[in-house]
């Protein structure tokens, strides 16, 4: 049986890749600035609900999000 391990957030990339701030990110998603900070500094893991916000307005599915390791 596989199983699955999440990883580090690549929040930081999506953004580059975008061209986008965490501020600008933050304002499009209604979240704080410090919330995306927190999260693309893997302080906190992103709910799924904000895992899909973010990927909707970076053009990318919630996966992407975070590396995804088998076991």
């Amino acid at each position: 049986m596989v199983t699955y391990r999440v990883g580090k957030c690549l929040l930081r990339y999506h953004l580059t890749v975008n061209k986008m701030t965490q501020q600008e990110l933050a304002e499009q998603t209604g979240m704080t600035k410090q919330t995306i900070s927190r999260y693309a500094n893997n302080s906190h893991v992103m709910s799924y609900q904000a895992a899909l916000n973010i990927a909707k307005k970076l053009n990318c599915q919630m996966e992407d999000l975070y590396e995804i390791f088998t076991e």
